[in-house]
Parts: structure tokens; sequence; C-alpha cells
């Protein structure tokens, strides 16, 4: 539903489903699905796409972080027009942005730091990530989508190009998990590599799902109709999904280092749900059950740090001895499950309890 304030009921949906999946990550229900003991069943496999590929391939999981970013670049130009309106400048926009874009670069870096008691370098998290995919659909967001769009394509290619034609030995090996360009830059960013073979450099191909985002957010508060603006998305995600799997062959689809068919899968599946939730909350009306997933969304900065600090394990913690009081006769993996549900309704309630409120946390 588009409102005086340009506000779209369906992004804040898609946004806060998004972050409702991520602070379950932290209530380790995912984890639970995959316990040995359910080898084999349905529960199991569908808890394997709740966690990432372990190199080449794509689960459900690894298309979180690109939602998030393309939903930031979604709301870029609703949040811009709505300060422009109420009076602010360009150059106060850009004020802005780099003090946001520096507070997430500090806020996802001091989370490498907590657990080892001491000052680490390192960089792969969303909100570290977010602060350069940010900034760099701040510079395009005010030219033409053509011009935005073929920024986000040049910065994918200029990747592929860097991972195929890196020359150091040890790190030409493009897509060879330790050996390629990634691990190169996170060594020289952080003295070692990531266990997991996260890269760094990822912020810059992944910077395409935040412009994308930039170039959508764009044409939903634009002058089109609504049929014209769902034809422009699904057009634009089918054909990112093209691409991306029919070059796969060429370049295998990795999360971890984000290779340029990962990209280009990652935006086309992002653009395509904003379609979906848009279609069926803002066209079709269809809004039962919205709020409950929307108030997640409007304090994400907030959840996502109070869960990963370790707010999530508190709560398991408090509730451990009256959870195995109430579900210990469903057995240990049942009793852990129950618990991990228990655990993302607080943490749920914490966000329904903030907008109850107004408390909202923005940077």
């Amino acid at each position: 539903m588009e409102t005086n304030t340009n506000r779209l009921l369906s992004l804040d949906f898609y946004r806060g489903l998004t972050m409702f999946l991520l602070i379950a990550e932290f209530s380790s229900l995912f984890e639970f699905l995959v316990s040995p003991e359910l080898h084999g069943t349905l529960i199991h496999t569908i808890g394997e796409q709740f966690h990432h590929v372990e190199w080449e391939g794509l689960h459900f999981w690894d298309l979180i972080q690109p939602f998030f970013m393309f939903i930031v670049g979604v709301a870029m130009p609703l949040s811009f027009s709505k300060r422009m309106a109420k009076g602010d400048t360009y150059k106060e926009l850009r004020k802005h942005a780099f003090k946001r874009a520096f507070l997430m670069l500090v806020l996802g870096w001091a989370l490498y730091c907590i657990d080892p008691g001491e000052i680490v370098f390192r960089f792969q998290n969303v909100l570290a990530q977010l602060s350069v995919t940010y900034l760099l659909a701040f510079m395009v967001i005010r030219k033409k989508p053509l011009i935005q769009i073929g920024f986000s394509v040049l910065l994918i290619l200029i990747s592929e190009a860097i991972y195929r034609f890196f020359p150091i030995e040890g790190f030409d090996h493009a897509f060879v998990p330790g050996e390629n360009f990634g691990a190169w830059f996170n060594i020289l960013i952080s003295g070692e590599e990531d266990g997991g073979h996260w890269a760094m450099f990822n912020a810059i191909p992944t910077a395409a799902h935040t412009i994308w985002g930039v170039v959508a957010g764009q044409l939903l508060i634009g002058n089109k109709t609504t049929q014209q603006k769902i034809r422009l998305l699904v057009i634009g995600g089918v054909a990112a999904l093209i691409i991306g799997y029919g070059f796969s062959y060429v370049t295998p689809i990795i999360k971890r280092i984000s290779t340029s068919t990962f990209v280009l899968v990652g935006g086309g599946w992002s653009i395509l749900a904003l379609a979906l939730c848009y279609w069926v909350i803002d066209i079709k009306k269809y809004q039962k059950g919205v709020l409950f997933f929307a108030v997640v969304g409007m304090n994400p900065l907030f959840i996502y740090l109070f869960a990963h600090v370790g707010g999530a394990a508190l709560i398991r913690k408090i509730f451990l001895p009256f959870s195995n009081a109430l579900f210990g006769w469903t057995g240990a993996l049942g009793a852990d499950i129950l618990l991990s549900i228990v655990v993302l309704f607080f943490l749920w309630f914490i966000c329904f309890w903030m907008y109850k409120k107004k408390l909202f946390i923005r940077i």
C-alpha cells in the first residue's frame, strides 16, 4: 500500500520476514533441524535449506543476505524522497549517507572483536559489507536507471576479471577455496584467511544487490502503473536468473566469494520476491499477518545486534530450566527445538513491544 509518505507495506513485510529469519538463526532452531536423529526426514531436508552451501551451489539460506542488501536499496529512494520533501538538501543527504555507512562499518567490525576479546580486522558480516554497498548505491542514486544498472554490471565484471586473472601464485585459482583473490585479500587485511572462506571483497560485486534495490525502489514510487511495475520487476528478476544460471557452467555459483553468477542469481530471486510481495500485499491487498513480520523489520539494527551479542543466548539460558520441565517428555531434541521456538518468540516480542512503545533504533 502506497501512502503519502511513500511507505510500502510489502517492503515492511519483506524486510520483516528477512530479519525474522536472521534472528531465528540465533535461536539455534535451524541447527536442531539438521540433527543426526532427523537424517533422512523431511524436516532434515528443509533444515538443510537454512544452512549455507559448503562451497558451490545454492540453498535458500544463501539468499538471505542478498535479500537484506536489496531491501536496503529499495528503502533508500523512499527514505531520501521523504527527507527531501521535509527540506533536506542533497548535501545533507550525502552527509547522512556517509555517517550511516561509517557507523555500519564500525558496528560490523566491532562484532568480530567481542569473542576473541581483542582487536581483529574482519569485515565479512552483513553490516560491514552493507556499509560499502550502501555508499556505492548512493553514488548513483541520482543517475538514470540504465547508468545505475550499467555501474552494477561493471562492478560484477571487474570482480570476475580480478578473480580470473589474479597473477599471484598460490592465489591464482579463481574458484578454489583458499586459493583465490578473495583469500589473498582477506590475508592482506586481517592477516589470515577466513576459516569458512568468506571474502571481504564480496562487498564490491554484491553492491549490485543494493543498487538494483535502488532501481526497484525508484520504480515503485514512480508514476508507472502497478501492472507496469510488476512487469518490469518480473522481467528484471527472470533475466538475472536466466543469465546467472545460464553461465553457472562457466563461473560456478559460490556465495562465499560472491561470484558473478551468484550475484545475478541472488539478485534475481531478490527482485522476484519483491514483485511477489508487492503484488500480493499492495495490489491484491492481502495483508493479514503482515504486522507480525513488519514489527521485526522496524528495528532491524537493534534486534540483529541484540541477538548477535548474546541476547538470544541469554533468553535461552533463562528459559532452559522451565523448558526442560515442560518439554522434557518430548525427548532431548524435542525440548531443544521447542526451547528455540520460545527464544524466537521472545526475540519477536521485544520487537513488538518496541513497536507498541514507538521505540525505533536508527542510525
